[in-house]
């Protein structure tokens, strides 16, 4: 590590910010510092190939504010709208074949655009979220949203199928500015003990809307010959779906706001005094490139979210195979793999902020998705769908569990990067592998059966699990948050000094 690193300014009597009505919480003045008794092996700790870690780490004033919950309950809304409209055509894929007189390869290709899409657009989208901050990239993605969920009111017709999937790549277009934000909107409001279980509520917001997604379309929109009723049926779905969009927008420009005041973390304190200068977006993106533990879990991560984007896209198709005539069953069953997996992911998030067991933990629900999707495989074809809904629960409690785990892990393993730009790779993966997984199990259903198609998914989470088992556990943001907790300069603190006001970072 280098030795000119400097404090650049020192004050004797900083001025505290006051305390407002919803600023109750100052974590800066909780407690005595803890004594680090190795401060120099520490200190080596938190180098990283590449990165040139922040030295003079000291214990800084930080809050937590009330209307952080407001923040993260308006952007889950925002993603439950938007991924309810990802499956609204696939779970009653059936009835929209019928209605628009398209093959099953068209019909899932209403699910995969939102994988698609999301190819190409994430780079650009990290880029602006790093250069426009989380406000603006909230914005426009709920503008998307609401503007393709309006699209998609006009299309209740049989020969409109070309514009109700302009109206569907639009509202993938959303997506884009969705999937990689939990995580930085957890680390820029939440604190350190309960920065995981708010990421996991982010990503809840999401499973909430596939939930509703599952549950909804069968209802509303019936499964009947004539197209006239059909499209009535659809039209009303439609329009429900543009005026919830639409109340979320307004929501979004109103309340929405981009970070508070003063940070909520001793790594946040960190992150913001790094001169704007010494950052490179290109350069951060080298440099998860090359973080071999980060590449491993962008892997394990793609393949394991790959096989619940096939599972979910392909459902309906599965379950109709196994039980004709049960499409409001097939929701429900849909409706069951992701209920189970919002407690899974509330529990996983509860039980990282406790523990802090990121390696063991990931490892853990890899292991026990892979075993859920074996028992699930080899239960669908025996008759009983009630024996179903359990297997596809105990599935969908591990498998979609696994989704905050693999953010917050990233995150660790490469802090101080960008939130969003670590986790915009984790979804770039799993947009891929949901592509791949979802055409190659379709092809593999239509000539071989359901049994072989859940067989192929098996094999690759095994996989996954192994490439898991690989993933060096480098906890840099908690090293990081003992560094700052434990007073790195101690010495300066007795003589009565007060705390760094800026750090200086190395250059690359």
């Amino acid at each position: 590590m280098s030795t000119d690193k400097e404090l650049q300014s020192w004050g004797d009597n900083p001025q505290k910010p006051e305390k407002g009505a919803d600023e109750p919480a100052v974590l800066g003045e909780e407690g005595n510092m803890r004594e680090l008794s190795q401060s120099a092996d520490s200190r080596m700790d938190m180098d990283s190939p590449g990165i040139d870690t922040v030295e003079l780490v000291s214990r800084s004033e930080t809050k937590l504010y009330k209307r952080r919950w407001v923040m993260l309950f308006i952007f889950s809304s925002y993603s439950m709208s938007n991924a309810f409209m990802w499956l609204q055509y696939g779970i009653i894929s059936n009835i929209f074949m019928h209605f628009y007189n398209i093959n099953t390869f068209a019909i899932d290709w209403l699910s995969m655009i939102y994988m698609l899409t999301y190819i190409p657009f994430i780079l650009p989208v990290m880029w602006f979220l790093d250069n426009r901050g989380i406000r603006d990239v909230v914005v426009v993605g709920s503008a998307f949203n609401c503007i393709g969920a309006w699209i998609k009111t006009s299309t209740a017709s049989p020969d409109l199928f070309a514009v109700t999937f302009f109206g569907q790549f639009v509202c993938s277009v959303a997506t884009v500015f969705i999937l990689g934000i939990p995580s930085r909107l957890a680390s820029l409001w939440f604190g350190q003990q309960e920065v995981s279980t708010a990421c996991s509520i982010g990503v809840l917001g999401n499973q909430l809307g596939i939930a509703i997604g599952f549950l909804v379309p069968p209802i509303l929109v019936p499964n009947v010959e004539d197209k006239e009723q059909l499209a009535h049926h659809i039209s009303i779905m439609f329009y429900m779906t543009a005026g919830v969009a639409t109340l979320i927008f307004i929501l979004v420009v109103i309340v929405f706001q981009e970070k508070p005041k003063i940070p909520p973390t001793q790594a946040q304190v960190v992150a913001r005094n790094i001169p704007p200068e010494e950052y490179s977006y290109t350069a951060s993106i080298l440099r998860l490139l090359r973080n071999i533990p980060f590449i491993l879990l962008v892997i394990s991560y793609g393949l394991n979210v790959g096989c619940f984007y096939a599972v979910s896209t392909l459902l309906n198709r599965m379950i109709i195979e196994q039980y004709p005539g049960e499409e409001v069953n097939a929701g429900r069953i849909g409706l069951t793999i992701v209920i189970a997996g919002m407690v899974g992911s509330l529990i996983c998030g509860i039980w990282l902020d406790k523990t802090k067991t990121y390696k063991q933990t990931t490892l853990g629900i890899y292991l026990l998705s892979f075993v859920g999707m074996l028992v699930y495989t080899f239960t669908l074809s025996l008759g009983h769908l009630w024996l179903v809904f359990i297997t596809a629960g105990a599935l969908g409690f591990f498998m979609t569990g696994y989704l905050p785990l693999g953010f917050e892990f990233a995150v660790e393993l490469t802090y101080p990067e960008s939130e969003g730009t670590s986790s915009g790779l984790l979804n770039c993966s799993a947009q891929i592998f949901g592509i791949l997984f979802t055409i190659g199990q379709g092809k593999i259903i239509d000539q071989f059966g359901t049994l072989a198609g859940n067989i192929f998914l098996c094999v690759f989470l095994f996989i996954g699990t192994i490439i898991t088992g690989f993933i060096k556990s480098d906890l840099r943001r908690q090293k990081a948050n003992r560094l700052a907790e434990a007073g790195m300069l101690k010495n300066h603190l007795e003589e009565g000094l007060t705390v760094p006001v800026v750090l200086n970072e190395a250059k690359l």
